[in-house]
């Protein structure tokens, strides 16, 4: 048990109703979660409003509730602790519960549209060759050193966060590589975090449902760096037109990578093939197993990061040249039938030109580009037109299908995406609601040295409809119908 007024240490508080010398057991925002002598904090969020079930909470044993608003009757025995914002309160509150864990390691968030993933997952995969003790926050994984868990968003609540980062602390993890969206840094789950560093890959079209705006979806990503202290290092891509603003206010250590402007860290491609390109990295050529322009970009911000974190600049080059690809990132399986097969997470319009610009690049110009895509439900729909004209444009054949519809209709996001396709384009595109389908057919559609892609999911294991989550696995399904095709 942990004394209240410590818990809250840092928290801007409003108003105290009781005392908050008393002694409390956990911490919760989910009102199902608490037990005896728990804190309950009533968080507003996009779904439900917290506040809705404090009484719930003090039934099940609340000991201290933390709100924006008092509720009208108060209890004697039960602390109410007034707070401005609810989220950032419950951030500070879970780094406090968990003793801070952040300070005793050296945590670096990585941001942006596209490549947060892949760059997280390989420096974690990096300073493990390297022979340090490491930890991954991200999309496909929580890795706590050799200790793997499970985890359902980009950046997950503060609780788990700093729990997780308590357990690396236990375990010696010396570094810790997180993803960090926009959504997290929105609802500010990252409060109370102390960064080593910050990595932004890039900007572009995505989740205008939730920012509105891409002036207000640029300034959330930007936070994190404003928020950086005079220690902590700044590394940016400034071939990204929003590189130089991520900058701007920050009082960290200023540093820059870039494949086509003067930068700090600057690399080139010398070759590109399909099992990997050749890299002119500070002068040193490296052969790496990842693919295509965008996975420069990774490479470099991961030998840039490393560097910063005082790894020897050749070490660096030698395990650069070993690590292997994150699943569901460009990876590829080619049949019998000399079928190339690419299955990548790209669900945004750059990330999908990104994707077929490197497949385009890397053809001889007689193979047929199969492109299967959707888009998914309850979700930015500005983008859909965009992807369908994208899709249409660089594919011989793009097959429009469903992409985790959740709660709307997969023909009308079809539609959405038909939208955009120009009209000398219309006889290229198939529109086949069922993914499954839609993956057969393209295997059924692809000759001797075709490429297919099938985009969207990536690591994804399910397709989520209507609020259920049913099994299904773009690579293994694309690699079976290549198979059966075989036979």
């Amino acid at each position: 048990m942990k004394l209240l007024k410590d818990i809250l240490y840092a928290v801007g508080l409003r108003a105290v109703s009781g005392s908050t010398n008393v002694m409390v057991n956990d911490v919760h925002f989910d009102s199902r979660k608490v037990k005896m002598d728990d804190v309950f904090i009533a968080v507003r969020g996009t779904i439900t409003d917290g506040h809705k079930y404090i009484e719930k909470a003090i039934n099940s044993g609340a000991k201290a509730i933390v709100c924006e608003e008092l509720p009208e009757q108060l209890i004697n025995e039960i602390t109410y602790v007034e707070v401005d914002d609810c989220n950032k309160a419950l951030a500070i509150m879970a780094s406090n519960y968990y003793d801070n864990p952040s300070k005793n390691l050296k945590l670096v968030g990585i941001t942006g549209t596209n490549g947060k993933t892949t760059v997280s997952s390989l420096l974690y995969q990096l300073f493990k060759k390297a022979g340090y003790k490491v930890g991954l926050i991200s999309t496909i994984k929580i890795m706590v050193d050799n200790a793997e868990y499970a985890t359902s968003h980009t950046t997950p609540d503060a609780l788990v966060i700093n729990n997780h980062l308590k357990l690396m602390n236990d375990a010696g993890v010396e570094f810790c590589f997180m993803e960090v969206s926009s959504h997290g840094i929105h609802q500010k789950r990252t409060e109370g975090l102390v960064f080593e560093g910050a990595i932004f890959t890039n900007l572009s079209h995505d989740h205008l449902d939730y920012h509105k705006t891409f002036a207000e979806y640029r300034d959330t990503k930007k936070k994190l760096f404003d928020d950086l202290s005079k220690k902590a290092f700044a590394l940016t891509n400034i071939d990204d037109k929003n590189g130089l603003v991520m900058l701007q206010n920050t009082p960290a250590r200023k540093k820059t990578y870039a494949l086509k402007n003067y930068a700090d860290y600057r690399a080139q491609i010398l070759e590109n093939q399909f099992d990997g390109q050749l890299l002119k990295i500070d002068d040193n050529e490296l052969w790496s197993k990842l693919i295509g322009h965008f996975n420069a970009y990774n490479m470099l911000a991961i030998y840039a990061t490393a560097e910063l974190l005082g790894l020897d600049k050749l070490e660096i080059l030698r395990l650069l040249s070993e690590l292997e690809n994150v699943d569901g990132r460009f990876q590829y399986f080619i049949s019998k039938e000399k079928v190339t097969a690419i299955v990548d997470y790209a669900h945004t319009p750059d990330a999908l030109k990104n994707v077929l610009e490197t497949i385009n690049t890397l053809r001889t110009g007689n193979e047929n580009v199969i492109t299967v895509v959707g888009c998914g439900g309850d979700r930015d729909r500005s983008k859909r037109p965009v992807m369908g004209h994208i899709a249409s444009e660089m594919s011989n054949t793009a097959i429009f299908t469903s992409d985790n519809p959740r709660t709307e209709s997969p023909a009308l996001i079809i539609e959405e995406m038909e939208g955009g396709v120009e009209p000398q384009n219309v006889k290229k595109i198939v529109s086949i609601e069922n993914r499954k389908q839609a993956i057969k057919t393209a295997c059924q559609l692809a000759s001797a040295n075709d490429i297919i892609l099938v985009a969207g999911k990536g690591h994804e294991t399910y397709q989520e409809t209507n609020g259920k989550r049913i099994d299904f696995d773009d690579f293994k399904m694309v690699k079976d119908f290549l198979k059966s095709l075989n036979k």
